[in-house]
């Protein structure tokens, strides 16, 4: 045997757990080192001039485009020398790569480079276990993985042998859930007062929902009226008071929300030319302080046109003038 007593302890060596990577292959977890890791253990163990690679065979197997894309899978025979003691260990492997790229230039290259790394990886394997020959096995290697042992007051508290060292499980599993009190009639109507209160979510309707402005930290509140767009969108545009409009949502008025416009409150006429031009300019405010239009302002007064509260009968009762109600006794 040509291997020195140190290169022979450094290939009995376990591989490290912390080394090892996995991947999702066909449904399946696969198990493996990466390539700059087994160079870097090649000329650990046996030197940086020590051991040699050469590609004795690469073919690409497959050259496929498909919209712009291109695929390109290769196959490679690699050899491994390694110098010990004055002979010649010659040691070879297969492996295949895949790439995938917008350049077809770029996808032969990964291709091969990734068939050339997997073929040099299975040589080195059969060198022994730092080089992840552990991980060819089927199952997951007792010489990578690693063991947890439990400790002897846990051994006792659930029930196992000290010297078991079988991996804990997730420890949610050995405690119950927390049981808490039924909840009394006392202490629903002491939490009552801490429910946010609730808002109907349409006048009229008896559904409700959480008026979140009520809480410690209020947000926003987002009203929505299909009513008061269509109005909007029957004004001219506030630009060029062209016909027809769109109601625009004015986004500086009210915090961003992700998938949330601002309440319907802060909305405004725009012709289709001057809406897409808005939504074109980066900074919102700055496009209205260059046609010196405050669109708050105009938002407002459209809102109040469709939210005039009608005076009910006893309101317009109680605005009648004492002549006219005197009037209306002795009519009677």
């Amino acid at each position: 045997m040509g291997f020195s007593a140190k290169q022979l302890r450094a290939l009995r060596r376990n591989l490290d757990h912390r080394n090892v990577r996995t991947r999702e292959a066909n449904g399946r977890s696969l198990s493996y080192i990466e390539g700059w890791y087994a160079i870097s253990e090649a000329n650990r163990i046996f030197g940086f001039d020590g051991w040699s690679r050469e590609t004795i065979e690469s073919r690409c197997v497959l050259a496929r485009e498909n919209r712009g894309t291109f695929l390109a899978v290769y196959t490679a025979r690699v050899r491994i020398s390694v110098q010990a003691e004055g002979t010649a260990i010659i040691r070879e492997g297969h492996g295949t790569g895949e790439g995938r790229s917008l350049s077809a230039g770029e996808v032969h290259d990964t291709a091969l480079k990734a068939a050339e790394t997997d073929a040099t990886k299975r040589a080195f394997a059969t060198f022994g276990k730092p080089f992840g020959l552990a991980l060819y096995r089927s199952g997951s290697p007792a010489s990578v993985t690693q063991v947890t042992t439990i400790p002897v007051d846990a051994n006792q508290r659930f029930g196992f042998h000290p010297d078991d060292t079988t991996p804990i499980p997730r420890p949610s599993r050995f405690y119950g859930r927390r049981q808490y009190p039924p909840l009394t009639e006392q202490l629903r109507r002491q939490a009552a007062p801490l429910a946010p209160p609730l808002v109907p979510s349409d006048p009229g309707s008896g559904s409700g929902r959480i008026d979140k402005s009520q809480l410690a930290i209020a947000e926003p509140k987002r009203l929505r009226d299909k009513a008061h767009l269509r109005f909007v969108a029957t004004q001219p545009c506030v630009i060029c008071e062209r016909q027809p409009s769109d109601p625009h949502h004015l986004r500086f008025a009210q915090p961003r929300a992700i998938g949330l416009k601002v309440s319907d409150e802060f909305t405004v006429p725009l012709c289709r030319g001057h809406h897409r031009e808005l939504h074109r300019a980066g900074n919102e405010v700055a496009w209205w302080q260059d046609r010196r239009i405050d669109p708050l302002d105009i938002a407002k007064t459209l809102w109040e046109q469709t939210h005039l509260r009608p005076t009910s009968g006893a309101a317009q009762q109680s605005q009648v003038s004492p002549n006219q109600v005197q009037g209306q006794t002795d009519h009677e």
